[in-house]
């Protein structure tokens, strides 16, 4: 695919994959729009991208608002065709938690950035993208956990296997249509990104979070210190799939296996017992008395 002369539209931009995803589009001679919530740290990933040479603007974006998006995509198309659509940005919460043990907030924020904020900015490019007479793209971020089965991680999980499914579902239609886009699932599995600060960007109204307990606490902290690829790692390996034409992209092959798990949980009937969410990095908590 040529993305030579094309703009590039990144959401989640600012820091992590989403700003290394917008160096790569740099790199291929794209004009690139970088999305986040974050004004500052949206500020300063401009400046660093134009340093380097790149054609760049950025648009302060909450992706859980539809207006927002809308906006998003007018500068964006005011700019020159979009070649390539990155839904990005997500945010995350305690990861150790019982389903029953989350609270409305904690829905609400992770379903309107994960799942609403791809949903969002499908609805509003692809029109515009389907109209162009050049290809085009769309790639949607899921995560690994979009593959898992099993305990912990409940919201995570079911935005991320929201977004694979709705790529999966959008890259058929478009085969049946004819139509001059593709698409791309990246399911990364650990990346070096500022994930589980997300909270720093959760809307005040939805502050409801109780607070860590030691088990929880220790838990993030595994994950923070955990050994994860470099986010330019990461965004290359987006890159070379989407220039291949591949819709599934992974960090990590191994991640198939908790699909591979999942699907013979589905033909025995019965999980297996699982009680650890991330064996190799979360500590094993002790069974309740």
């Amino acid at each position: 695919m040529d993305f030579e002369g094309k703009v590039a539209v990144v959401t989640g931009g600012a820091s992590g994959i989403g700003f290394a995803l917008a160096e790569q589009a740099a790199k291929r001679g794209m004009t690139v729009v970088l999305a986040d919530v974050e004004q500052a740290a949206l500020e300063d990933a401009r400046k660093r991208l134009a340093e380097s040479g790149a054609r760049v603007e950025a648009v302060r974006t909450d992706v859980s608002q539809p207006e927002q998006i809308e906006a998003l995509a007018d500068q964006a198309f005011a700019l020159g065709p979009v070649g390539l659509l990155c839904n990005n940005a997500g945010v995350n919460v305690t990861v150790t938690r019982s389903f029953w043990q989350y609270s409305r907030g904690d829905w609400d924020w992770l379903l309107g950035v994960n799942l609403w904020g791809v949903i969002h900015g499908v609805r509003t490019f692809l029109p515009r993208m389907m109209e162009q007479s050049n290809r085009s793209h769309i790639l949607n971020t899921s995560s690994s956990a979009g593959l898992m089965a099993g305990p912990a991680l409940a919201i995570y999980k079911v935005t991320k296997h929201g977004v694979l499914s709705l790529s999966e579902t959008l890259y058929h239609d478009l085969a049946s249509a004819k139509a001059n886009v593709g698409v791309s699932v990246f399911c990364p599995d650990v990346v070096k990104t500022g994930l589980r600060d997300s909270g720093r960007n959760r809307p005040a109204a939805l502050q409801d979070e109780e607070p860590h307990s030691p088990d929880e606490a220790a838990a993030e902290e595994a994950l923070r210190a955990a050994t994860g690829l470099a986010p330019s790692e990461a965004a290359g390996i987006a890159f070379e799939g989407i220039e291949a034409g591949r819709l599934y992209l992974y960090t990590d092959p191994g991640a198939l296996e908790f699909a591979r798990s999942r699907v013979a949980d589905l033909e025995a009937g019965i999980p297996q017992p699982n009680t650890t969410l991330r064996a190799d990095i979360i500590p094993k908590r002790d069974p309740a008395p």
